[in-house]
């Protein structure tokens, strides 16, 4: 048979002999970019094991087909990230016993024994052509089963990824009374299911790359393509295709890289674990990005009112969403300017409190060491220190402590004279109005605005504070976030846009998702 005399002539096998050992050697060859599969078999595993530092769970077979067991074939696979039953049964056993029952001539092989295998044999979904060894490499890594040939310079690899998944749960971080209550998971294909079951329209394109020179990551954008801008989508893929690192290894990398603030405290780029507020986001025009291992999908681009609206706004009555909206505005403001404010009123304008208070207040703070700037700094401090605490704890006592930990350092602080009773009480409010914020990035920027207010206020009182908010609403005007301004709909000022930003208006006023010309 001819395609028996090629694979076994003396010529081939003293040629593969005497280039064997000098390809292993040269390790320029692992360095080199699309590195080309060899037609012997054999070399091809060598130069995998040598890449791969012999590394256990990378797995190969070796078997034969043909009526006299003519043909070297081989499988490579990563233990843990392949479906072994899957490999076993429709790889395995179709071509070393199924593949008997074809009707085809070996002799005429040759050049189509790849092409034959592909159409006629494998009974697998995805199917792709190789001819490298970094295609195979991240194939093989990503769970799939690489199939080579001996005598051909080509392989394909097969879908077999199948590993270990967290199974959809609520999201923890940003939990709902009222609405779905699934989350996205670490998997990517299963994030991107979770928007597909809610956006079934032809229009909603996924790309998907790899990025991190080392982890080879992949990253998918989703957006509909008839609503979302069209520079802001080449916008994100620019981005992307701009980030030069090695390790990927949540959505927070990806982040840090395309933000387009880069000195703010503010977070210009929204993340969410809730698939209801992506598939909202999709709607109206923006881009999603998902990371594969990471449970926090990214929205762009992100306004400073988005950080204030949640899914929940959509699934209560119009009335019942505005005024919980404009709670959650009057405890931003709180959690920002609460201790300052105290400082400020305490320290340069007493005349501004009643009498009683005043005199409560001096009775209260008499004997107290620290001056109220320090109290206030040194309570701040104690509570973030508890905050962190109770996260890094295990959770059948994180909140315990934290509880029983704020009670009893409160109490005793007060009691030994450390600090006042009001500052305790002051710290709590704005603890409290912290945690109403739905987003942990933005409660994030403004504790750490916090303490740049209660600086301004020790040194100049309410004018100070007044000061300090002028800055802060121009440097959020010079903020942009992928082109749009950051305080969109407010400055730019836009009247149809008011009817979904402070307040909302019933369902009957919102415009819906209008297709593009």
């Amino acid at each position: 048979m001819e395609l028996l005399k090629f694979f076994s002539s003396k010529k081939g096998r003293d040629s593969k002999k005497k280039n064997h050992q000098s390809l292993l050697e040269n390790t320029d060859f692992f360095n080199k970019e699309d590195l080309p599969l060899f037609a012997s078999l054999k070399t091809n595993f060598d130069m995998i094991k040598k890449i791969m530092g012999n590394s256990t769970d990378i797995m190969f077979k070796e078997f034969k087909i043909g009526d006299k067991s003519e043909i070297n074939l081989g499988i490579i696979y990563t233990d843990g990230l392949s479906d072994k039953q899957l490999i076993n049964e429709f790889i395995l056993e179709t071509l070393m016993i199924n593949i008997r029952q074809v009707d085809f001539d070996l002799n005429s092989l040759h050049h189509h024994l790849m092409d034959v295998i592909k159409t006629n044999t494998l009974p697998v979904a995805e199917i792709t052509e190789i001819d490298n060894f970094n295609k195979l490499l991240l194939n093989v890594l990503s769970g799939d089963t690489i199939l080579l040939i001996d005598g051909i310079t080509e392989g394909i690899s097969l879908s077999s990824r199948e590993w270990a998944v967290r199974s959809i749960q609520e999201p923890e971080s940003q939990t709902v009374v009222r609405g779905p209550r699934d989350g996205f998971t670490e998997t990517l294909r299963t994030n991107t299911a979770l928007i597909r079951r809610r956006i079934k329209d032809p229009n909603l394109w996924l790309e998907t790359k790899q990025i991190g020179t080392r982890t080879q990551t992949d990253v998918s954008i989703m957006f509909l393509q008839d609503v979302a801008d069209k520079k802001t989508v080449d916008e994100v893929r620019d981005r992307l295709k701009d980030i030069d690192t090695d390790i990927i290894l949540d959505s927070g990398n990806i982040e840090e890289y395309i933000q387009d603030g880069k000195i703010t405290t503010f977070p210009t780029v929204y993340d969410t674990e809730r698939p209801d507020t992506v598939a909202a986001g999709i709607l109206q025009g923006k881009i999603a990005i998902l990371v594969d291992g990471s449970p926090f999908v990214l929205l762009v681009p992100a306004l400073l009112i988005n950080f204030f609206q949640t899914s929940e706004d959509y699934y209560q009555r119009a009335d019942i969403a505005t005024v919980v909206r404009l709670i959650r505005f009057l405890a931003f403001f709180l959690s920002l300017l609460t201790p300052s404010l105290f400082i400020a009123i305490t320290t340069f304008h007493q005349e501004m409190l009643p009498t009683s208070l005043l005199i409560n207040l001096s009775a209260q703070r008499e004997g107290v060491p620290l001056s109220t700037l320090f109290e206030a700094i040194l309570m701040e401090l104690t509570f973030e220190i508890l905050r962190e605490a109770s996260i890094r704890m295990p959770r059948s006592i994180g909140t315990a402590i934290s509880i029983v930990g704020a009670l009893v350092i409160g109490q005793a602080a007060v009691e030994a004279g450390f600090v006042s009773a009001a500052m305790v009480i002051i710290v709590s409010l704005t603890a409290i109005c912290n945690f109403v914020s739905p987003s942990y990035s933005m409660a994030a920027s403004v504790r750490i605005l916090r303490f740049m207010f209660m600086f301004i206020a020790n040194l100049l009182g309410l004018f100070g504070i007044i000061i300090g908010l002028i800055l802060l609403v121009l440097h959020l005007s010079s903020i942009r976030s992928f082109g749009e301004p950051y305080l969109t709909p407010l400055a730019p000022f836009k009247l149809k846009a008011q009817k979904d930003s402070i307040v909302r208006l019933p369902k009957w006023f919102l415009e819906t998702t209008k297709r593009k010309k």
